[in-house]
């Protein structure tokens, strides 16, 4: 179980932020919106790829989630 750990690698690599509508529900702060490139590799084999985009605010640094 511990060797498939080490044989599993991700990369996290920021591709742009910029400002979100709406306020912190925290402390009023700004909503920044940052997206997020993750590659998923087994062996330096790439497995998967995807693009997300995660909030945050710019005063409290929480992570604030979207919810449709």
């Amino acid at each position: 179980m511990c060797l498939i750990f080490f044989l599993y690698n991700v990369e996290e690599r920021e591709l742009g932020r910029g400002q979100a509508s709406g306020s912190c529900p925290y402390c009023g702060g700004k909503v920044e919106a940052m997206d997020v490139e993750r590659k998923w590799s087994f062996c330096s084999l790439p497995l998967c790829h995807k693009i997300k985009r995660n909030y945050s605010c710019s005063l409290c640094s929480r992570r604030l989630e979207s919810y449709h």
